[in-house]
């Protein structure tokens, strides 16, 4: 009987686990049909962006030379900017679901007793900066340390502690 509830317990995880990977792999396809737009300079320049926020075209209104070329290349660099963030929003909306029902679950230092909370000690990944070249922020960012992992735990001591704890331990 008990055998039976485990192999039943294993194939609601493994079809769970199997619904999950097909809702990703349509979430990943719809997210590749990704685009934004967006317009500056008065409408005078308009970029399109794909869903990794590379620009797949650009077109400049029939006015576009009453603008200096400096005008143009700040219009295209905003107008860049604001589709790929709109993209980004895009892509974040259509990943909540998925993002919700992960949250849902437990996680694996949940599971299993003395395993670290792996999510909780990641780093951050800090987003890219949008200043130009050889600009004053980007400059400073190149002085601060980079971010380090200072409470990461060594495999092997970890895990010779838990040789000595529950069911496997050699005291059963």
């Amino acid at each position: 009987m008990v055998r039976e509830q485990g192999e039943f317990a294993k194939a609601a995880i493994l079809e769970g686990l199997t619904q999950q990977m097909q809702e990703i792999a349509e979430a990943s396809r719809r997210r590749t049909q990704l685009v934004a737009s967006a317009s500056a300079a008065s409408g005078r320049v308009t970029v399109t962006v794909n869903a990794d926020g590379v620009v797949i075209a650009t077109r400049f209104g029939s006015d576009i030379d009453e603008l200096s070329y400096e005008e143009i290349a700040k219009a295209v660099t905003s107008a860049a900017q604001q589709a790929a963030e709109q993209v980004r929003r895009q892509g974040q909306e259509l990943l909540r679901p998925l993002r919700d029902k992960r949250a849902a679950m437990p996680r694996l230092s949940e599971l299993f007793e003395g395993l670290p909370d792996l999510e909780a000690t990641a780093p951050t990944v800090e987003p890219a900066s949008l200043a130009p070249p050889k600009s004053r922020e980007r400059l400073a960012r190149l002085t601060e340390p980079a971010p380090d992992f200072r409470n990461a735990v060594d495999y092997e001591e970890w895990s010779s502690e838990q040789n000595d704890r529950g069911a496997t331990s050699s005291g059963w």
